[in-house]
């Protein structure tokens, strides 16, 4: 038998909105492990509760009743501020929509998790140039998001999420505002950087597409986990892949003179 090895083991999970006198379960008694260093994919509709489950992961919200133990620590059992430190320290998130700050470069957008963690300017500006150079970007370091094309935002939004090395990465629909070209290469590339690093990546997407790109999926349904798929015949090769599509980006191009503040 196969010795696991959780990096969240979810006991009993019961998610409970109230909405006047109207109860809404949004997640009800789930039971599941995620390990260390595999891929997931959380399959489901809107409103089916895959976003509820990746907020709790994220200590983003509480459970109604049962547990969520990261690295043998329940989360619920945290306060506000050790949760800040947890997300701070082992969580990257990938968005659809980016999230990065039109008035920061590329290369200030990534740098912004390891201002938070107090990382001096010289190592963090140079840990967030070695990313942007794992995901194509060298050449864009210094231009704002309006600057970049789509593709390109979701690359330093990708850069952002694994510079601090986190223990495990969520992606939120991360490719949700993407052409299915561009949609297949950031996929290669978020699961291979996950995979180099042997770390933890949750996939969030109602896109059957995406699960081939995970290790096992979670079909969740109403609040419920319907079933857990295996995929035997799970993309070979992403990290290769990933690291050819960004020397193809590496197109050369003037560097702006003007220094980082």
């Amino acid at each position: 038998m196969l010795k696991l090895n959780p990096l969240f083991d979810l006991r009993n999970v019961r998610k409970v909105y109230r909405m006047g006198d109207e109860k809404i379960v949004a997640l009800d008694d789930i039971n599941i492990v995620f390990e260390k260093g595999k891929t997931y994919c959380l399959l489901g509709k809107s409103g089916s509760g895959k976003s509820t489950l990746l907020n709790l992961l994220a200590g983003l919200e509480k459970p109604t009743s049962g547990s969520i133990v990261f690295r043998g620590k329940p989360l619920e059992k945290l306060n506000e501020t050790q949760l800040a430190l947890y997300r701070q320290r082992y969580i990257g998130f990938v968005f659809q929509s980016y999230n990065l700050l039109p008035t920061l470069t590329a290369l200030e957008n990534v740098t912004l998790p390891l201002i938070f963690r107090r990382i001096p300017k010289r190592s963090r500006n140079g840990q967030a140039r070695a990313m942007l150079k794992s995901v194509g970007l060298t050449n864009r370091s210094k231009h704002k998001p309006a600057e970049l094309s789509g593709g390109q935002q979701q690359r330093v939004s990708i850069a952002r999420a694994f510079v601090n090395n986190p223990s495990v990465v969520f992606a939120d629909e991360p490719t949700g505002n993407l052409d299915t070209k561009t949609t297949m290469e950031m996929m290669d590339l978020i699961t291979g950087i996950a995979r180099e690093h042997e770390q933890t990546l949750i996939i969030v997407t109602h896109n059957t597409e995406l699960s081939q790109f995970a290790d096992q999926t979670i079909h969740i349904r109403d609040g419920n986990i319907e079933r857990v798929e295996d995929n035997e015949n799970k993309r070979e090769g992403a990290n290769g892949a990933g690291q050819a599509i960004a020397q193809a980006e590496e197109e050369p191009e003037p560097e702006k003179k003007e220094e980082i503040a």
